[in-house]
């Protein structure tokens, strides 16, 4: 029976004193080991050390927006990967051209001796260290002997897109940042998993939304269209980071499947139906 290991490094909103900010290691049936965004600062690096994941282990990287806690860890992972392994084909990162002209620019800004471009991250003696794949919304991209995965646009900033990972006969969906979104439910359709942002529960449903987010119920009526298998919650904010059963429970008078809400460093599988 084929089986996705997914496991959160970061599961904190923007603003979350907590948790550590957004990244998810996809490792799939046939060897591929995907990241879906890359947190900030080194926070992927030491959760993902913690779970005996290394700079070094990851080849590509799917990123869903330009907002810094997305995808500010990549440098660091950048410049870790490159100690340990000079010689090491160039990390790819994926996204629309809006986030990689991001990236780009995060690069310039950070980098004391390397080139970057419009097509890579280069070193002074030459060595390309990251490359940037840009695709469209739509666009499957081959990862691995059986991994494939598309993005598609979501409602939170112009350029910001979720992911749909197939492989295996699995499929995760990624929702990235956003508010509630009928193209999310059209590309989660029949998902395996659906990990969905939850900033609030619906009490706060227009404050969520002026910044650009979901609350639990939205999230699962998402799931709930779409006829995803589970629902996983993340991008939890400070005020429920302590007790995330408010957004469970809302979540649950919504969509009948599993729910489940993330924490920093949690495991979970997903095995072919």
């Amino acid at each position: 029976m084929a089986e996705v290991r997914v496991s959160f490094l970061g599961t904190g909103a923007g603003n979350c004193i907590h948790r550590a900010h957004t990244a998810i290691v996809l490792d799939c049936p046939d060897g591929t080991r995907l990241l879906l965004d890359a947190g900030s600062g080194n926070s992927a690096l030491r959760h993902g050390a913690l779970l005996g994941m290394h700079a070094e282990d990851f080849e590509h990287v799917l990123i869903s927006h330009r907002h810094g806690d997305h995808m500010g860890g990549l440098p660091h992972i950048q410049g870790r990967r490159t100690q340990v392994a000079p010689t090491a084909s160039p990390l790819v990162v994926h996204s629309l051209e809006e986030s990689l002209a991001g990236l780009q620019n995060l690069f310039r800004a950070v980098s004391i001796t390397h080139q970057v471009d419009q097509d890579s991250v280069t070193t002074t003696d030459g060595n390309r260290v990251v490359a940037w794949d840009p695709v469209e919304v739509g666009q499957w991209i081959t990862l691995g002997e059986d991994t494939r995965a598309s993005c598609f646009l979501v409602n939170h900033i112009g350029g910001a897109v979720g992911w749909r990972v197939e492989t295996g006969g699995i499929s995760v969906v990624f929702s990235g940042d956003t508010r509630y979104s009928e193209s999310l439910v059209e590309a989660s359709q029949g998902a395996d998993l659906l990990i969905h942002e939850a900033l609030s529960t619906d009490d706060d449903r227009e404050g969520a939304a002026s910044r650009g987010h979901c609350t639990a119920a939205e999230a699962a009526r998402a799931a709930a269209l779409a006829g995803a298998g589970r629902l996983v919650i993340t991008h939890i904010d400070t005020p429920f980071h302590h007790n995330t059963q408010p957004l469970a429970e809302e979540a649950r008078a919504h969509y009948g499947g599993p729910v489940s809400v993330a924490d920093d460093l949690h495991i979970t599988t997903v095995s072919s139906p």
